[in-house]
């Protein structure tokens, strides 16, 4: 059906991609895999109409097929599913599925509802979401969004659809309810990219796989060639002995951060724990539960009604989120585009923005000060070689978006250092390197504060793990009692 003949592309004078070949049939899945930056992203932007190749061919039906924008994508019928979903919140699902093509009501200007309702309603029903199409988006969970946006394809006949990173905000029965689709859709003829950093779901669901490195095509075949180590060696050009790096020195018996009967009703109640110095601490639990409102009441960033949050032993009457920098508290938020990065903004204006004052002499910015202090947090962070620290911070990776959140509070010193889903959407070599980054950090003393989804995860990296609930602290499990069943039942509140 479609084919990539030798594209390649480069930006600021640095390629992206080189001679990338491959093809998709109808009817198939083909999971497309590489390292943040591999060229995964701009492959499926040319494919997309968003970028022209400086050369090579794409082939639709054996015929050259030349996109110059995203309608011209929808027109062949290629869908596109982002990881950030493109839904207008404060709309209905039917408002969102017929946005550019509102059904009208005869030759006049006007919006056909009725008509509109009754096929969104068709449409709910061929991928089994039973919603009223009145329904607000922004009541809608992540999952049924997924779906929202799966049928938006369906709406335009698509036969060819690009699904990036789609599981990751995603519940378990979410994920699998996804994969069921998928399976159908497949059976009607319709042809999947699946772009993932989860292996494993590659290799399960999967027909043939794509590799990237370096914008360079690696490997490509059938499901039953790869396994989960090639697949991390082809990605990342070696093999990761050490997924989660051992650690060599223990937490000391110093509090750094302690919560204390923390409340605030319908999020978290009487919440208390004490998180040491020199110590990796995880906050598991299901979404919902109440980790990352904890996370955000922690650095001050949303009100507590009741109890107290101590630092070094010192209270913070006055809480807030500058309070808790300037008691070094970092925090790296969930959401790194929304929240974490200013996305139009240089990657040296990003790393700067806590430590400005710092970086300032009588008022005035310190230019020789600031290029040398985030080119030292460049290195430190093992950020993207090619990356120009002019270049702004939307042209990065996820992957390197990430690591540069991470160097803006590195920058800080912090000594205590809260970090909420921190490997999410991210592929296993910078994984690796976030890893070693943490174990780094409590080497020289600071206490770490983990959430993830992943429970492998936190039983590879921590010393300690709190189990949340509807708001409340379930359990705490010690690094030699670590068991995945138990955190899961303590997760699901089950005895």
């Amino acid at each position: 059906m479609f084919e990539f003949r030798g594209i390649s592309k480069g930006f600021f004078g640095v390629p992206v991609l080189s001679d990338v070949s491959f093809s998709i049939e109808s009817g198939s899945t083909v999971g497309l895999v590489g390292e943040n930056g591999a060229g995964k992203s701009t492959l499926m932007n040319i494919m997309g109409g968003n970028h022209q190749p400086d050369a090579g061919t794409l082939m639709l039906d054996g015929v050259s097929f030349e996109p110059r924008g995203p309608r011209d994508a929808a027109m062949a019928r290629i869908a596109f599913i982002h990881q950030e979903l493109n839904l207008f919140p404060n709309l209905s699902i039917a408002e969102n599925l017929f946005l550019t093509s509102f059904p009208r009501r005869g030759g006049m200007p006007l919006i056909d509802r009725k008509t509109m309702r009754k096929r969104a309603a068709a449409l709910l029903a061929e991928v089994e979401l039973d919603m009223p199409p009145d329904t607000l988006v922004e009541h809608l969970t992540a999952g049924e969004r997924q779906l929202v946006e799966i049928t938006k394809a369906l709406s335009i006949e698509a036969r060819l659809i690009i699904l990036d990173e789609p599981t990751t905000s995603l519940t378990a029965r979410e994920t699998e309810r996804l994969f069921a689709l998928m399976a159908r859709l497949r059976g009607r003829g319709i042809a999947i990219i699946y772009i993932s950093h989860s292996l494993d779901d590659v290799l399960r669901i999967c027909d043939r796989i794509v590799v990237l490195r370096d914008g360079k095509l690696v490997a490509s075949g059938p499901r039953e060639e790869f396994t989960k180590e090639r697949l991390v060696t082809l990605m990342v050009g070696r093999a990761i002995q050490q997924y989660f790096p051992p650690r060599v020195t223990r937490p000391s018996a110093d509090p750094a951060l302690e919560a204390i009967g923390l409340s605030h009703a319908g999020v978290v109640h009487n919440v208390s724990f004490t998180l040491q110095r020199g110590e990796v601490l995880g906050l598991a639990g299901l979404m919902g539960s109440g980790r990352t409102e904890l996370a955000r009441i922690l650095f001050g960033l949303d009100e507590c009604e009741h109890g107290e949050v101590r630092v070094q032993g010192r209270s913070l009457r006055s809480h807030s989120a500058r309070e808790s920098i300037r008691q070094r508290v970092a925090f790296l938020t969930e959401d790194r585009r929304s929240e974490g990065l200013c996305v139009e903004a240089s990657i040296t204006d990003n790393l700067a923005l806590v430590t400005l004052p710092s970086l300032a002499r009588l008022g005035w910015l310190d230019l020789g000060k600031l290029f040398a202090s985030t080119a030292a947090i460049c290195m430190a962070v093992r950020l993207n070689r090619s990356a120009r620290a002019s270049q702004p911070a939307k042209s990065l990776s996820g992957g390197n978006q990430q690591k540069v959140v991470l160097g803006k509070w590195l920058l800080a010193e912090p000594t205590v250092f809260i970090l909420d889903e921190p490997t999410r959407g991210i592929d296993v070599g910078a994984k690796s390197e976030i890893y070693t980054l943490i174990n780094e950090l409590v080497a020289r003393g600071v206490a770490v504060l983990v959430i993830s989804s992943e429970i492998e995860e936190l039983i590879g990296i921590c010393d300690r793990i709190l189990v949340m609930s509807r708001g409340e602290l379930r359990d705490e499990v010690d690094r030699p009692d670590f068991d995945r069943e138990r955190i899961l039942r303590a997760a699901l509140n089950k005895p």
